[in-house]
């Protein structure tokens, strides 16, 4: 564990410390990202076959460095990383200016079978997960912007993206199979789902004060509601709920 300064930000000390978790065989594995108010952004282990995790963790000078423990129980680890503490960022707009005190990098091994939280209290969170093995994912923020990018080859996965005021984006990747499950949601802002051509679906689609744009090859069934014609037969299919207070509300085709 290494900790050094790399100066100053908004006139305050910001230190980094470095994370190296070693693999020791784990081929599955929780991780639980707690990040403050801070911005977090996790994806995949590059050129480190011997880690579990790797990673630079800023945190500002008066705080304690951010703390990490890991529990292993019948093959599996729990992975455990929060913060020590943040102010929480102001309300803001547009929501792409939301920004939290800190940045966090984080890298899993893609060989580990995944499953991941990710919190911050008012940053942006964004997980591509593109090259990895997940089984889950959920990520929040108090009012920060939300990108999730999911891997292809994915199966029966469970998603929540909510945010209390920022952006979501959730994209599906291709070939995702059996009965999937994505929650995206904003207080405020914009929220889009991206679907793979060809994957049924069925929708619940609100938002209190923005546009909805639903692809057309889904049948809307009532105000909200809309449905792939095979969604019942298909073997392969997501379930999705998108909503948002005030913004703009779309599930599209990539």
């Amino acid at each position: 564990m290494k900790t050094q300064s790399v100066g100053s930000r908004t006139a305050k000390s910001v230190l980094t410390h470095n994370l190296s978790e070693p693999l020791r065989g784990l081929t599955t594995a929780k991780f639980d990202v707690n990040t403050g108010t801070g911005n977090v952004t996790i994806d995949r282990l590059v050129d480190g076959d011997g880690l579990l995790a790797s990673g630079v963790l800023e945190y500002l000078g008066k705080q304690e460095p951010p703390a990490w423990s890991v529990d292993t129980r019948d093959g599996q680890a729990t992975l455990t990383l929060k913060a020590s503490g943040g102010k929480k960022p102001g309300f803001q707009l547009p929501w792409a200016a939301c920004n939290g005190e800190t940045n966090w990098q984080l890298h899993l091994n893609p060989t580990v079978t995944a499953d991941i939280t990710a919190h911050s209290g008012g940053g942006n969170v964004k997980l591509d997960l593109s090259g990895m093995r997940i089984t889950q994912v959920s990520a929040d923020t108090g009012g920060g912007n939300l990108v999730v990018v999911l891997p292809d080859h994915v199966a029966n996965l469970t998603v929540t993206a909510k945010t209390g005021g920022g952006n979501v984006s959730v994209d599906l990747g291709s070939d995702t199979a059996g009965s999937n499950t994505v929650n995206a949601m904003s207080g405020a802002g914009n929220v889009v789902v991206r679907l793979p051509a060809g994957v049924a679906a069925h929708i619940r689609a609100t938002t209190g004060m923005g546009k909805l744009i639903v692809d057309s090859r889904f049948s809307q069934i009532d105000k909200n509601t809309y449905q792939s014609p095979d969604y019942e037969s298909a073997a392969d299919k997501v379930e999705i709920l998108a909503q948002s207070g005030a913004g703009n509300v779309s599930v599209i085709t990539k």
